[in-house]
């Protein structure tokens, strides 16, 4: 089992969980996150004072797949999140190495 972690575009979100949803990923976690990589922010203009935003606001969306899934999900998010623009995201996987389903007590693949 693979868990992948993407950081993606906030407005991209709704078209990534519908990429994954049609390639049979059910289950996912959203969190709002801020950070920043060769983008490094920006400068806004609020009430006449200039300001630099260091952390831009971005998603972190996470699935737990089936080894046999990493490639489908990846090349799903991928399509799904890129705008081709600096700041797109990043996409980290790793191992898993037990899964339960605290309802069930399902373990592992049973559990995803």
């Amino acid at each position: 089992m693979k868990k992948i972690e993407a950081i993606i575009k906030p407005f991209k979100l709704d078209e990534v969980r519908e990429a994954l949803s049609e390639v049979g990923i059910a289950g996912l976690t959203v969190t709002e996150v801020k950070g920043f990589g060769r983008q490094k922010g920006h400068t806004e203009l609020y009430r006449g004072a200039e300001y630099v935003v260091d952390f831009l606001p971005k998603i972190k969306v996470e699935v737990v797949v089936a080894e046999s899934q990493v490639d489908t999900a990846l090349d799903a998010i991928t399509k799904a999140a890129r705008t081709g623009k600096i700041g797109d995201g990043k996409i980290f996987v790793t191992a898993v190495e037990q899964v339960v389903r605290i309802r069930t007590g399902e373990t592992n693949e049973a559990a995803i």
